[in-house]
């Protein structure tokens, strides 16, 4: 992982504010940082960041949206993950609310775990992993090696 990371941000309809105000709380250091975003979620985050609380300037965001979850986004995600593309996973979901796509959040994290994806899933999570001296650093995670499962012979 190179300085600047790419931190995806997706949040369940229940955390988008959450994650929002999340997003706001920590912009100064988001924003020195590429964020990729599933659909709804990335269009408020794009908004909610891209103006300057302090000067009240317009800022771009380099922020890169994906299909909604629902709609193929979280299966963008995680095929980005399985290409190496994202260095952080902050997903607020909802644990009372069943989804019409659980199974792609379920395979998005599992996905993440398989490839040693530092992953959030809850707003205390975020602000430890936010706030830890590697994020500002390269970082190398390990990862399994999985050459004997992918060669493995099948009767």
């Amino acid at each position: 992982m190179k300085r600047v990371k790419r931190i995806a941000l997706v949040a369940h309809d229940n955390r988008k504010h959450d994650l929002l105000e999340w997003a706001k709380w920590n912009r100064e250091i988001l924003t020195r940082h590429d964020l990729i975003c599933t659909g709804t979620t990335g269009r408020l985050i794009e908004e909610g960041l891209s103006q300057d609380p302090k000067t009240g300037e317009t800022t771009t965001i380099r922020i890169t949206l994906l299909k909604s979850g629902p709609l193929g986004g979280d299966q963008q995600l995680g095929a980005m993950i399985a290409e190496g593309k994202i260095d952080i996973l902050i997903f607020l979901w909802d644990p009372m609310e069943p989804q019409p796509h659980d199974v792609d959040v379920k395979a998005l994290l599992r996905i993440a775990v398989l490839y040693n994806v530092p992953t959030a899933c809850t707003r205390s999570t975020a602000d430890f992993m936010i706030s830890s001296p590697l994020l500002e650093q390269e970082y190398k995670p390990e990862m399994v090696d999985y050459t004997s499962y992918i060669q493995r012979t099948l009767p």
